[in-house]
Order: structure tokens, then sequence, then C-alpha cells
């Protein structure tokens, strides 16, 4: 079962630069900054955004194949697209008219950065971590302090980052976390030199401190966090679970070609793999398209796992199918990129070991 039509829907020019880049923007930050242009003149960011608010239309579904569609050739492009993506998504489910209305286009077009930085809520919703900035009222709105330690998308040139933060009523006592946005070029936010990553160096991936930072009503996503989160949550998960899509997809690809040129035993084993990915890929986006995961986040849970294992058969299939071709720096190193790349998808947030933990905890309960 081949499975190549999924790349092929994007743009050549965007594939062409892909194909050319993917080693440099996995091993290096110097085209970090090429990343979000090129995806938004690809049309990408406007996959699944109505067209009353100036996106393509579809759904998330279709944002989800688009992702791994740009995994196929890069994990790096594809995670900054999916926290570009996933920030468009919170601006599509928030209640705040004009905190939409100032930063879709904007986003959409690719003219500025768009961070997630709810990697810490999510832990926070399944009480494994506690909230790293609190919300401090004031005469103007509320001042941030706090800090996130780990942030994709973060782009020098101006980003806009999601947070959620302890909130306090004007007494001082506990309010319900709410979920705010902040800038870039907002007075306290300073942002750390890029982490120092074994792969994925070209994804403005960095940590960020905030001090005083002055925030309003424009600025609420959504003001409480609890009751909002598992609306979004299967959006977050499905289109971050196109990393692993793609990814398995590239690999079970190569390792096909290898094992039907070879005709030896792997090809039996690789396409029963390439059709249990494709199992995982309808479940997982009727789920998110039906709304089921909204209320029962385990089945979400249990896909993004075993997407994950995918990942991980497919990239060993691949090696066995090369060979110690393979381990040769002087011929094709899209191998070593997908290990490396690979690396990555069990401890992306929410990790396996969390999303293992929380089923735990709903089989308990």
């Amino acid at each position: 079962m081949q499975d190549g039509a999924h790349a092929s829907a994007l743009p050549a020019e965007l594939t062409d630069w892909l194909q050319a880049n993917a080693d440099l923007l996995d091993t290096t930050p110097d085209l970090a900054s090429e990343v979000v242009p090129r995806l938004a003149g690809a049309g990408l960011f406007a996959v699944g955004v109505p067209e009353s608010l100036g996106g393509k239309g579809g759904s998330t579904a279709d944002a989800i194949e688009a992702i791994s569609a740009v995994a196929e050739f890069s994990v790096t492009a594809a995670f900054v697209f999916w926290g570009q993506r996933t920030f468009i998504e919170y601006l599509l489910q928030s209640p705040n008219d004009d905190l939409r209305e100032r930063w879709l286009t904007t986003l959409v077009n690719g003219e500025f950065g768009g961070a997630t930085g709810l990697s810490n809520a999510m832990k926070f919703l399944s009480g494994i971590e506690s909230l790293q900035i609190t919300a401090t009222p004031n005469a103007a709105g509320w001042q941030l302090d706090g800090s996130l330690a780990w942030i994709t998308n973060l782009r020098k040139e101006g980003f806009i980052a999601a947070a959620a933060v302890n909130m306090f009523d004007a007494d001082g006592a506990d309010a319900p976390p709410a979920v705010v946005a902040f800038v870039s070029a907002g007075q306290g936010v300073v942002r750390s030199p890029d982490l120092d990553l074994m792969a994925l160096r070209g994804s403005n991936t960095a940590a960020v401190k905030i001090s005083g930072v002055q925030i309003g009503e424009l600025e609420m996503l959504h003001p409480n966090a609890r009751a909002w989160l598992p609306g979004v949550r299967p959006a977050f998960l499905g289109m971050q679970c196109g990393l692993s899509i793609g990814l398995a997809r590239a690999s079970l690809r190569a390792a096909h070609a290898l094992s039907t040129s070879m005709r030896g035993p792997l090809l039996p084993r690789v396409e029963a793999l390439q059709a249990e990915l494709a199992r995982h890929v309808e479940q997982l986006k009727a789920g998110v398209e039906d709304g089921s995961f909204k209320s029962a986040a385990g089945g979400a849970f249990r896909l993004r796992i075993a997407l994950a294992g995918v990942v991980q058969q497919a990239v060993m299939l691949e090696l066995q199918a090369s060979g110690g071709k393979a381990y040769l720096q002087d011929r094709d190193r899209s191998f070593a990129r997908r290990l490396r790349e690979s690396a990555f998808i069990p401890i992306v947030t929410p990790s396996l070991t969390q999303l293992q933990t929380e089923l735990q905890k709903h089989a308990q309960a």
C-alpha cells in the first residue's frame, strides 16, 4: 500500500524547499525565520479556518492532514506549523471577538509568530504540573509574572503566545485560572536564546520570562481555563499527532520502496504497519470531528500513544530495509534526520509518560 498522495497535496515550491533544507532546519537555526512565511505563502495556515474569517474552509481534520504532509519532509517545519495553527485555533474557539479580529488575519498570513504556550496548561489540566504564571489585578487589568520553560515558534521577528495563568481577585483570593495572550514586544517579556536541542533547531524553540507584563480584557482568550481547555485539547492533540503521522508515512514509504526492490521478508510488515497507521489516522480524525474527544479524552490519549509507537516501528523498519547504508554519512541523510526527529515524538508535551499516567487515573476512577 503506497502512501505518497498526502505530501503531493503541498505546492511544489514548498516541497522543493523542504526537501532541499530539511537537514538544515533540523540541525541549525539558520533558516528559522523562513519557515512561517513559506508555510503561509503556501496557504497552509488558512486550512480549517472558515472562509467567512478569511480562511480556506475545511475542518480540523484537514489541518491535521496538512501538518502531516509537511512532517513527511521536515518535522521541524511541521512543529512550527502546529504551533502557529494551534494558536489560530485558540482564536477560532475564543469568545473574545476583538482579539480574534485583531490577530487572526495577521497569523494566517504569517506576518507574526503564534506560539501555543499551553503545554504547561495541558499538564495542569491533568493534575501533573502547577501553572507557572500569575495574574494580579490592577487598575488597567492584570499584571503577569512567571515563566514558561519551553515554547516553540517564538519568532525573533515577533510573536504572540498563549498561557494559562493563576488568577487572583481584587482581595488577593484565588479566582479560576484563565487563558491569556501576551506579545513579544510587551515590556517585561524576555525570550531566552534558542534551546540547545539535539534536533528541530530551526523551530524557534526557547523559554520566556514574564515580569510585570500588563494585559487587559482584550488579551483574554478565555476567563476559565478549566472550562475551556477540554474543548480545545482535541485540536491541540490532533494537530500535534500530525507530526507522528507524517514522520511515520515518510519512513514507511522509504521502507516500502527498499523492501519492494529487495523482495525480502520486511515488505509484509511494512504494509501491515501502513494499514495500521491508516486506521489510527481515520479514528483520530473521526474523534476530533464528531466532538467525542471533548468528553472522552482517553480516546485521543490512546491514539497519540499508538501513533508514537507506529513512528518507532516505522523508523526501525526503514533502518532494517536500508541496512548498513543508513549508517554511512555520505549516503542519503534523511534516515539520520528521521531517527533524530523520532526521538522527539515521545517527549513532546503531553509526553507518553504523562498520557499513560492520565489513562491510569481514568482507569482507577
